[in-house]
């Protein structure tokens, strides 16, 4: 039997992260790509402005900066334990275990959205009916930064972190595509990177960051960066 109890079998998000706790955070808080999204972010909200992180994790290093930016953010994570890590660590936001398939919001709601990674352990049809939620959710004008481990394909059985997991992905094209014609969003900036974690059990991975911006009606002109 493995250490999380699952005998091998391919554990459900929550396991996974329930079982990685703060291993997580260790592994994968010094993301620069990660930390340049949150910056560009940032520097185009106000005080106030309401933010949605999923998959927050820990709450570092995205809520946490988000918070000291003077952001109103709420993160949503399916594992109890990372939420519970999250409230600890970062006071300043306020954390709900849910998993994003099944949480609402109004449309228009949050001024931006984030979403590092949270879609791949989905099928792709739900990954795909996600964004257009997370899309629907942004006020005009709002921003929809993501990140993800572009691939083309779906429901394949992979070992990360010593634990069997099932992924799906896209290829960096669709994933675009979806943005942009599925979801109705302008994509400012796209760049793929490569990341070597933190731990030894966690290969590098190829990553594809987004940058997008919900139009505003009537807008004329390219879209503001």
């Amino acid at each position: 039997m493995d250490h999380d109890g699952t005998e091998g079998r391919p554990v459900s998000a929550a396991e996974l992260f329930d079982g990685l706790g703060i291993e997580y955070e260790h592994a994968f808080v010094r993301l620069p790509a990660q930390l340049a999204a949150v910056e560009w972010l940032t520097a185009r909200l106000g005080a106030g402005a309401r933010v949605l992180d999923v998959g927050s994790g820990t709450g570092r290093p995205v809520a946490d900066l988000l918070a000291r930016a003077g952001c109103e953010v709420t993160g949503i994570d399916v594992s109890g334990e990372m939420v519970a890590l999250a409230s600890a660590q970062v006071p300043g936001a306020r954390f709900e275990q849910c998993d994003v398939r099944a949480f609402d919001a109004p449309e228009g709601h949050y001024d931006a959205v984030c979403a590092f990674f949270p879609l791949m352990m989905m099928s792709r049809a739900e990954a795909a009916a996600t964004l257009k939620r997370l899309a629907g959710w942004l006020a005009p004008g709002g921003f929809l930064v993501t990140a993800t481990v572009p691939a083309d394909v779906e429901d394949v059985e992979i070992v990360w972190m010593e634990r069997p997991v099932r992924v799906s992905s896209f290829s960096v094209e669709e994933y675009l595509r979806l943005q942009r014609e599925d979801c109705g969003l302008d994509v400012l900036h796209h760049a793929l990177s490569v990341f070597d974690p933190d731990d030894d059990r966690a290969a590098p991975e190829d990553h594809l960051f987004t940058y997008a911006r919900r139009p505003a009606p009537a807008e004329g002109g390219a879209p503001a960066v």
